[in-house]
Parts: C-alpha cells; structure tokens; sequence
C-alpha cells in the first residue's frame, strides 16, 4: 500500500523552475532516499511533499501522518527534553498526559536518553539533540518519517549516532524518506533511491541499479564525491 504519492508537481522561486514534473511514489515500509547534487531540488521537493512549501503545479496525496526531521534540529530552546516531545501530542493530537509521558520515556530509552528528560537544548551535544528531535517526531506516531539532511549539522563522529538510529527505524519497518548525503548509507538502508538533478529525476530504482548506473550525471556525482572524501 502506497503511503505518499506525489504526480506531476512543480516549483518555480523567482521564475527560476526548481522542480520540474517530479512523480513518485513511497509504500508503507519502505525507505526511500533521494540524493543529489546542492541546488538540485531535493530539499524543496521535501518541503513541498510536508506542507512547508506549496507546489505550483501537481498533486500530492498522503494516507495517515508524517513527521520530520530538520537537519538543524529546530528544538525549542525554552522547552526542557521531555516538554519538547510532548508538547504537540499533548496540545495538538489532545491526547491524555499519562499516555503520552510514558510513550516519550519509551522513545528517549530507545534513543539512548533516558537521563536527559529535564535537560536543555544547549545541554545537549548536537547527536544528542538529532535524537531528541527524531524522538518528538514519533511521538505523533507518524505513518512516514521524512529526513532532511539529518547529518549535515553533525561532525562525522555524531553522524554515526544518528545514521545507527535511522538504521534501526529501518529494521523496524518505519516507512522512511532521506534526504542525504551519505552515499554508503543510502546504499545499505534505502530500498529505492532517486538521484536528482536541476530539478528532475534523472535517475531512480534499487540501490545496485542507481550507484551502477550508466548515467553520465550520476558517473559524475559519485565521481566528484569521492574525489572529495
């Protein structure tokens, strides 16, 4: 059962075109990861596909709830660990106190957190608040979980706390959309990848077809990535 499609959307800024007739599709349990160059689109097709921008053209249609995830963590900073997670499963899904305190202590153990329930943002290492912001968005028990650039905020050795989290997510069936720059990590945690480019697709399919692709522009990606690394 298909969770997310989107048909046909567009997105100009300025009368410069950044996403052109872009269609896919995400079923439940699946993980896509969508990769690309900067300023080819992915983060403007993320933000269209969770309400933050409004296409102009297309349609997009969800069954049940999303969360997301930023990639620089959007925590309140007057908001403790715990009143962050709760706030909006208390306040906007109205739901009761005693359930919703023992679902985020179940989230915070299972991020490793379970001593930083009074702690604050700044208390926090940056892993530390990825974590917390990835624990409040399933504690609105989503349907589909979108990541935007998750890591890019992160120096390399938090990165692997994070990319562990999302792994596990994986294993459990959550139903996933990445935004990422961590080639190996889509290649071992995405069951589709699509790679983008000006504002197209320009490639998709498993993991095995899209990083063996023929494709000129991908050949180039990854060539320029790992000169880079």
């Amino acid at each position: 059962m298909s969770l997310l499609e989107i048909n046909h959307i567009k997105k100009s800024f300025d009368g410069v075109e950044v996403l052109k007739d872009i269609s896919l599709k995400v079923n439940e349990g699946e993980v896509l990861a969508i990769i690309g160059p900067s300023g080819s689109g992915k983060s403007t097709l993320l933000r269209c596909a969770t309400d933050l921008e409004i296409p102009d053209g297309g349609e997009i249609h969800y069954k049940g709830r999303f969360g997301l995830v930023f990639q620089n963590f959007n925590l309140f900073p007057h908001f403790s660990v715990m009143k962050n997670i709760t706030d909006a499963p208390l306040k906007v899904q109205k739901r009761g106190k005693e359930e919703v305190l023992k679902e985020a202590r179940a989230l915070l153990k299972k991020m490793g957190l379970e001593d930083k329930e009074n702690a604050y943002p700044y208390q926090l290492s940056g892993g530390q608040q990825q974590r917390v912001s990835i624990a409040r968005a399933l504690a609105m028990n989503p349907q589909i979980l979108f990541f935007d650039e998750p890591t890019s905020a992160l120096d390399p050795e938090l990165t692997g706390e994070i990319l562990k989290v999302i792994k596990d997510l994986a294993s459990e069936n959550m139903t996933m959309v990445i935004v990422t720059h961590e080639m190996n990590f889509a290649k071992h945690v995405a069951d589709h990848i699509i790679f983008m480019d000006k504002g197209v697709i320009a490639e998709q399919g498993t993991p095995e077809e899209v990083f063996s692709s023929d494709n000129t522009r991908m050949k180039e990606f990854l060539g320029k990535l790992s000169k880079e690394q």
